[in-house]
């Protein structure tokens, strides 16, 4: 293995633990990443955590700051609108594409990550509540014909995970969660795919309505 692939392979992998550990809270936002203590933490030179932090960067979890460095992103308000309303737009198109080509294995794949989904919300598992509901979205997507777009909602979902954990963390919103999940998979199942569809963009909305409710909250405590 040549050295410059040692290192995109590392940086990837270290890429994929901060990123978890910006997730789960480990690095609130406002923390400061120093290259040189994370480097000695991961056991490796500078270059690859460098590079780790620019992924990190082009995801929106971290900003490169001239004489600071690396600080975890705070939670916007900007990207949250921007991702929600680009989630309205593409998701129901690929809802409507999908579930009319569903089988009997598609809607019981679907079934199972909403069983885990559910299990997660009731053990508190809060590090797989991000990961569950993105895995439990693009299940429902699984037959949409639309790489593109599937590449798109990929990327919003895995923007998602940090403010899903943020959104979820109100026993109403769990609760609602766990419901509209399952009022959206009964109606695919009926094939109602118009009802689904405008369901889908209603539950989209409540969810962001549910986050921007608990960030002013979080915001006003400060």
């Amino acid at each position: 293995m040549n050295k410059t692939l040692q290192h995109r392979t590392l940086s990837s992998a270290i890429a994929d633990q901060m990123r978890q550990a910006i997730l789960n809270g480990t690095h609130p936002a406002g923390t400061q990443l120093r290259q040189d203590a994370l480097a000695e933490a991961y056991g490796t030179s500078r270059i690859p955590v460098r590079e780790a932090l620019f992924q990190l960067e082009a995801e929106g979890l971290v900003r490169i700051v001239p004489h600071k460095g690396a600080i975890v992103s705070e939670l916007s308000l900007d990207e949250i609108n921007d991702v929600f309303d680009l989630r309205r737009i593409l998701e129901p198109r690929m809802l409507a594409q999908s579930i009319p080509a569903f089988e009997a294995e598609d809607f019981a794949a679907v079934g199972t990550v909403h069983a885990r989904f559910e299990a997660a919300i009731a053990s508190h598992d809060v590090s797989h509540w991000g990961a569950l509901n993105a895995e439990f979205h693009l299940a429902l997507y699984a037959r949409a014909r639309q790489p593109r777009t599937l590449a798109i909602v990929t990327s919003l979902l895995q923007t998602s995970d940090r403010y899903t954990r943020v959104q979820l963390s109100t026993t109403t919103s769990m609760g609602r969660a766990e419901r509209e999940h399952a009022d959206l998979i009964a109606l695919c199942r009926r094939g109602d795919i118009d009802a689904a569809c405008r369901f889908l963009c209603d539950h989209i909305e409540t969810v962001r309505g549910d986050l921007l409710t608990v960030i002013g909250g979080l915001r006003a405590e400060r």
